[in-house]
């Protein structure tokens, strides 16, 4: 008897992530190369959604949760500081958005699950902490660029995905959010290109839940930073050229 396990029909996670690193590509080069062709950021606009997605599966089947925060924290705050000295900018990266992200997760978590009365409160003051670096240090930071990338709605979307109870009520979920979104970014922010992140859908209404035979995960966590690194030297490099 064959024992061999049947794959699922779908994507994987590797699958989709290696689909949103192509994106996310695209999305940089047009906004770095090609300014003028929409294209680029129409393509780039499936590359969140997804990795919003898998950053709440991580927060829900990782083994080891202080592990996964420290590995995209650490990664996002090197990032940062190499950003810092090549830019002088304090634009706080994805990664740094995914790990508020997660700390909303485990303080949710810690709220209701904590049977001890300072795992709560040491919860409750760690929301306190995300709100403050969100809502109250870019009104301190007036004279600097400081801001959050995607702001307070990229840090919601993995939150919303994480609270849902099955895979249909989690694209349901970020499906609603995407709209929503979408609506915000037409009608507050003139900014309709947001509608093209609904393409993000279809792909994850096929995420089978299965990682996929090859182990990725530190590429993932390392290639946002490293392509930024290359692509922003390249324009450099065009510029002092010119």
């Amino acid at each position: 008897m064959d024992q061999t396990k049947k794959r699922k029909f779908g994507l994987t996670n590797n699958q989709l992530k290696i689909i949103a690193m192509v994106s996310m590509v695209l999305d940089h080069v047009g906004l770095l190369f090609f300014s003028d062709m929409i294209i680029f950021r129409v393509l780039g606009r499936i590359a969140f959604p997804i990795f919003a997605y898998m950053i709440a599966e991580g927060c829900r089947y990782t083994k080891n949760r202080a592990k996964y925060l420290g590995i995209i924290a650490g990664m996002g705050t090197v990032f940062q500081i190499v950003y810092f000295v090549a830019m002088q900018s304090l634009y706080q990266g994805i990664l740094i958005t995914f790990s508020l992200s997660i700390i909303v997760i485990y303080s949710i978590d810690g709220i209701v699950k904590s049977k001890k009365v300072w795992g709560r409160l040491a919860a409750i003051g760690a929301l306190l902490c995300v709100a403050a670096f969100v809502f109250v240090l870019p009104r301190v930071l007036t004279e600097t660029d400081f801001d959050i990338d995607y702001g307070i709605w990229g840090i919601l979307l993995p939150v919303l995905v994480y609270l849902m109870p099955s895979r249909p009520w989690k694209v349901g979920a970020a499906s609603l959010y995407l709209l929503i979104r979408a609506i915000y970014y037409t009608v507050v922010v003139p900014y309709p290109v947001q509608w093209w992140s609904l393409l993000s859908l279809p792909l994850l209404a096929l995420y089978n839940g299965e990682r996929g035979k090859a182990k990725m995960k530190y590429l993932f966590y390392i290639f946002y930073p490293a392509h930024l690194v290359i692509l922003y030297g390249l324009a450099i490099l065009i510029e002092l050229l010119k």
